[in-house]
């Protein structure tokens, strides 16, 4: 099995786990807020990593160029945008079309990657890509009782927009993180990432920190005030990052994030079996066609 493949699982796993601990900050601090949390407490976490690579390891650090960096900060501030288009959908009453349309990421990541990288998709992974992508979008209409009218008649509207940008944002960084470790020409992958990783920290931290310390001040400091949860965000954030910078140096980025939504069949599992909630047939289809689309990926991409 290709070291990508569980590496990317593993981040995964983790991200849904950052995701269930993020959300207990959301009673104490404002989406920003919670969200600059990932990145400022993630940034420890990573450079820990860095060092140990480099001192405990022997890996050599890398030179980086221009255009790591240029890569760097497009990767970082998409990033961003596509966080706050995502926040910002929530303020919508049709909120629901737009997260929806930003389930579009994989696709564009996909094209992005042939336009910046040359990473052209096999035919099996565009077939599998797709598949998984009907699966997300069915999960979301069921989750949010959205009517397949309704979902194409608002391909003019606001937050279907936002949607897609929010989806381009991801996809956009996605490739850009993977350009950024390649930038080095190097044989091994876990040093290009890690370095990739801490970079993107830490242009990533000290935006949102200037734009906290201007536009919500006492949020920045509720950060450190709930700095138990905010630690566990940054330490599983970090890891999860750790594993999505390293599987997209090592494979196509549109495919490590693909497969990263084998995290809907986590949370899946999770509200159904253990939460006991309500399931609907949509959501069963959904996951039935994600799980499909992840297969067709490991099988024939």
């Amino acid at each position: 099995m290709p070291l990508w493949i569980p590496i990317t699982i593993a981040a995964a796993f983790l991200q849904n786990l950052r995701s269930t601990w993020q959300k207990q900050l959301a009673g104490d601090l404002s989406a920003t807020a919670a969200t600059y949390v990932r990145f400022s407490f993630g940034l420890p976490v990573a450079c820990v990593y860095l060092w140990g690579l480099n001192r405990l390891g022997g890996i050599p650090l890398p030179s980086p160029n221009a255009m790591f960096f240029i890569y760097c900060a497009i990767g970082g501030f998409t990033q961003i945008i596509g966080t706050f288009l995502l926040v910002a959908l929530f303020a919508y009453r049709n909120f629901a079309v737009g997260t929806t349309y930003s389930k579009t990421e994989t696709v564009q990541a996909a094209l992005f990657g042939i336009i910046v990288l040359g990473d052209h998709p096999s035919a099996g992974a565009v077939a599998a890509i797709l598949v998984s992508l009907a699966g997300v979008i069915a999960i979301s209409m069921a989750k949010s009782h959205l009517t397949v009218m309704n979902f194409v008649r608002s391909l003019t509207e606001r937050p279907t927009l936002m949607g897609i940008g929010t989806g381009a944002g991801f996809g956009i960084s996605a490739v850009c993180y993977r350009a950024a470790s390649l930038s080095f020409g190097r044989d091994d992958f876990l040093m290009p990432a890690a370095f990739t990783l801490v970079t993107v920290l830490i242009i990533q931290t000290v935006a949102m920190t200037i734009w906290l310390g201007l536009r919500e001040p006492s949020q920045l400091a509720g950060t450190m005030r709930a700095w138990r949860v905010s630690s566990l965000v940054g330490l599983a954030g970090a890891l999860a990052s750790m594993g999505w910078f390293t599987a997209m140096t090592i494979e196509n980025a549109a495919y490590v994030r693909a497969l990263g939504q084998i995290e809907l069949v986590f949370t899946f599992a999770s509200s159904h079996f253990l939460f006991k909630e309500k399931t609907v047939r949509l959501e069963f289809i959904g996951i039935a066609l994600v799980i499909c689309g992840l297969l067709l990926l490991l099988f024939l991409r």
